[in-house]
């Protein structure tokens, strides 16, 4: 099975050629979200449209803030 061409793309910030080590998100692939590091592009971590949907909201109530 072939995988998924996945068009990354990296927040507004990291677009900015001075920014390393961003993250980057692909939602051009029906029902899958995938994610990797700039710096590591051969590491992809695939989840469905509800675990995405889980872990952004998630991220926004601050579950996942440094401390």
């Amino acid at each position: 099975m072939d995988a998924p061409d996945f068009e990354f793309i990296g927040t507004q910030a990291c677009r900015d050629a001075k920014v390393n080590n961003c993250p980057q998100v692909a939602l051009n692939v029906p029902g899958v979200v995938a994610l990797r590091d700039s710096e590591r592009p051969d590491t992809i971590v695939t989840m469905t449209t509800d675990g995405w949907a889980t872990l952004a909201a998630a991220v926004k109530a601050g579950e996942f803030d440094l401390r």
